[in-house]
C-alpha cells in the first residue's frame, strides 16, 4: 500500500462513496475506483461491500484505517520536517478534546509547545463520547485525546494524568438556594437535566445522588453533554457540570459545590509508539512540565 492508495482510501471512507471521494480529492471518480480495486487486488481482501451505490466497509477494511491513517501522518510528518530549516519540528498535531477538559493547565502546554515549536500548527477537536476514546486513538483519527480516566478499552495505550475535574450543580437563573455547599440528600426538588448511564461520570453521579436518598425529577436526558449549560440557562432545570464551566457561566446560573463532590482524574492518552516527531516533542514537553511539578 502506498500514500496515494491510503489517501484515496480514507477519503472514501470519510466521505461515503466513490463519488464523495472523487470531489473531496478533486480527481475523476473513474481514477478512484481504480486506485481501490488495485489496492484490494494487492492486499487480496475485499475492503469495501458495494450495495447498490453505497459503500460498506469489510472487517478487512475496518483495519486498514489506522494504518492507513498513521501512514500519511507518517509521510506528512516527514515532508513538514524536510521543508524545516534545520530539522526543526514541524507539521500538526491533533488532539481530540472531551467538552470541559481542553481548558486551564492543558492550554498553558498548548500555548507553551507552540511557543517552543512555532512551525507546528495545532488542531484540537471534540470528543463527542469518551467511549471512543481508544479507537480516536488506534484508527489514527488522532494522536492525543483528552479524556477521563481510565479509557475504557485502553489496554496497552499510554496515559498521562494532568489533574481531576470536579463537578459542580448549576441551577437555572433566579433559583433560590442556600448559600454554600448542598449535601446531596437536601438537593431541592427542581428538575435535572442528567447525561445518561454508562461510559462516564453519569453512573457514579446517578449513584451518588440515589444513595443519598435523594430523587429529584428528572426533566432532560441529553448524551450531548455540551447541552447541559444551555439547558439550564432556558430554565429546563439544574444540572452537575464541570467546574471549569461552571465557573464560566456563574454570572448567569445559580452555582453551588456538592457533598460529597464527584471527582475524576483525566489526562493525555496516546500510543507511543506510533507517535510523529511532532507527537513525541509535545510529549516531552508535558512530562518535562508534570516533572518539573512534582520535584
Amino acid at each position: 500500500m502506498d500514500f496515494r492508495q491510503a489517501r484515496y482510501f480514507l477519503a472514501v471512507v470519510e466521505n461515503e462513496g466513490i463519488n464523495g471521494a472523487a470531489d473531496a480529492l478533486s480527481v475523476a471518480q473513474p481514477t478512484v475506483s481504480q486506485a481501490l480495486r488495485s489496492l484490494e487486488r494487492e492486499l487480496g481482501v475485499q475492503l469495501f461491500f458495494r450495495i447498490g451505490r453505497g459503500m460498506v466497509l469489510s472487517a478487512a477494511g475496518r483495519s486498514l484505517i489506522g494504518p492507513s491513517r498513521q501512514l500519511l501522518r507518517d509521510v506528512t510528518a516527514v515532508e513538514d520536517m524536510l521543508a524545516a530549516d534545520d530539522g526543526e519540528v514541524a507539521g500538526r498535531l491533533d488532539i481530540a478534546a472531551f467538552p470541559g477538559l481542553g481548558t486551564g493547565e492543558f492550554l498553558d502546554l498548548v500555548a507553551r509547545y507552540r511557543g517552543a515549536y512555532p512551525k507546528v500548527s495545532v488542531r484540537i477537536s471534540d470528543l463527542r463520547g469518551e467511549s471512543s476514546s481508544a479507537g480516536v486513538i488506534r484508527d489514527g483519527h488522532s494522536e492525543f485525546v483528552l479524556a477521563h480516566l481510565p479509557v475504557e478499552g485502553g489496554d496497552g495505550l499510554d496515559v498521562i494524568e494532568l489533574g481531576s475535574q470536579e463537578y459542580w450543580l448549576v441551577y437555572p437563573p433566579g433559583t433560590e438556594l442556600p448559600e454554600g455547599t448542598v449535601r446531596l440528600a437536601e438537593l431541592p426538588d427542581i428538575p435535572m437535566v442528567f447525561v445518561p448511564r454508562g461510559g462516564s461520570l453519569g453512573d457514579a453521579i446517578e449513584a451518588g445522588i440515589r444513595d443519598s436518598g435523594a430523587r429529584p425529577p428528572i426533566a432532560v436526558l441529553t448524551e450531548h453533554r455540551e447541552a447541559r449549560l444551555p439547558l439550564v440557562l432556558a430554565g429546563v432545570g439544574g444540572s452537575l457540570v464541570e467546574r471549569s464551566v461552571a465557573e464560566l457561566a456563574k454570572d448567569r446560573v445559580v452555582v453551588r459545590r456538592c457533598e460529597p463532590s464527584f471527582t475524576r482524574a483525566f489526562g493525555l492518552v496516546f500510543n507511543a509508539g506510533a507517535l510523529s516527531p511532532v507527537g513525541q516533542a509535545f510529549v516531552d514537553l508535558v512530562r518535562d512540565h508534570r516533572a518539573g511539578r512534582t520535584s
